[in-house]
């Protein structure tokens, strides 16, 4: 009898102590909003109910809310540095079209509190297999998992070599233009280049996409280097092909998961001719039952939150696997890039993150 009950102690002990590290959900207050730019602001969140649990530079954690009586989720990257353990920031830019980017940036002010999930996310620096020399490659507010990488390289001083290339639409979409171009005048092993795509008149710095061209111009040789990108699904499509022509293995290319594609009409393999504003009937069965039509060009998730179906999701990019529902009859599309477990596959389980309905189907959650 001792025993078992030294044993539930134990037990009792090392489940606080995981619930320390790993909270299921943390109540957050915000404490101060900074202007970045005219579409992006960062949120200063302090947490109310216990510490802040550690992560690795360029993880994320998913904000939770509830808009309207519509309750969904979105992960943001945590912008500052491990180094600081009383507080995380992280930056939201205004997405068009978008839901809860949208809500952030214009109804949520300091003082409010917001229900935040994680840290999580396998986007971080890994000094066995990825070395010293690190070439980021960053477009839009992809900059801010490398915002927190950067600070913690130079607060801790990490012996790393970083060159960071950050394509942007113009010289006012820049975010952390400034604190980054000072950190690379005051640490020489921090590589800054920025790449405008729509230069004003009279610019004289980059321009264009980020070429193979333009990464051997800022980077020399790339060999024993380590990529890593984060931005838009579109400038994954361009730039790892560019990359690649410089010889550098897939496998040392590392890509952020970044959400759903702007348009996953344009992804390989869509069904030709089908519009994104089709709409299908969605049937859900299994603890919650209820039958509505869906967008095919809209995630499935996003639609079953509308109608106040909530599932548990966290990254919303196919990667952390934690949204699942069991596709019954019908089909769905995936983008090729997604990643699936093969059990997954082999049981018929979807991530309704990442599928988009091309017919009616049936889905057991």
């Amino acid at each position: 009898m001792s025993k078992s009950w030294g044993y539930f102690k134990e037990y009792d002990s090392m489940m606080k102590a995981v619930e320390a590290l790993h909270p299921p959900r943390m109540r957050m207050k915000v404490a101060e909003v900074r202007v970045e730019t005219r579409t992006t602001k960062t949120f200063k969140l302090v947490r109310m109910d216990g510490e802040i649990p550690p992560f690795r530079a360029g993880q994320y954690v998913s904000i939770c809310v509830n808009i309207d009586g519509v309750v969904t989720n979105r992960p943001y990257s945590i912008s500052s540095p491990p180094t600081i353990t009383d507080y995380i920031e992280v930056t939201v830019r205004r997405k068009p079209g978008g839901f809860v980017s949208h809500y952030l940036l214009d109804r949520v002010n300091v003082g409010e509190e917001l229900e935040v999930v994680g840290p999580a996310g396998q986007f971080y620096y890994e000094p066995l297999t990825d070395g010293r020399d690190l070439v980021f490659i960053a477009g839009g507010s992809g900059i801010t998992p490398f915002m927190s990488m950067i600070l913690e390289t130079v607060e801790r001083n990490l012996p790393l070599n970083i060159w960071l290339i950050y394509g942007s639409r113009t010289p006012d979409d820049v975010i952390f233009g400034d604190r980054l171009e000072k950190i690379a005048e005051e640490h020489p092993n921090i590589h800054y280049s920025l790449v405008i795509s729509e230069p004003p008149e009279g610019w004289e710095g980059l321009r264009g996409f980020i070429t193979a061209d333009i990464i051997e111009s800022q980077v020399g040789s790339v060999e024993g280097k380590t990529f890593y990108l984060c931005g838009p699904q579109a400038m994954y499509s361009f730039c790892i092909p560019e990359i690649e022509k410089l010889g550098v293995p897939r496998r040392k290319i590392k890509c952020e998961a970044y959400g759903p594609p702007d348009d996953v009409t344009k992804e390989p393999g869509w069904p030709k001719g089908l519009p994104p504003d089709a709409t299908f009937t969605v049937e859900v069965v299994g603890r919650v039952r209820k039958t509505f039509k869906a967008r095919a060009g809209e995630p499935l998730l996003n639609s079953m939150e509308r109608e106040g179906i909530v599932i548990p999701a966290v990254c919303r990019s196919g990667q952390c696997m934690v949204c699942h529902a069991k596709l019954v009859s019908g089909k769905v599309f995936t983008p090729g890039y997604v990643m699936h477990k093969a059990s997954d596959a082999e049981f018929g389980y979807i991530h309704p993150c990442m599928s988009y309905p091309i017919e009616n189907i049936k889905i057991k959650i």
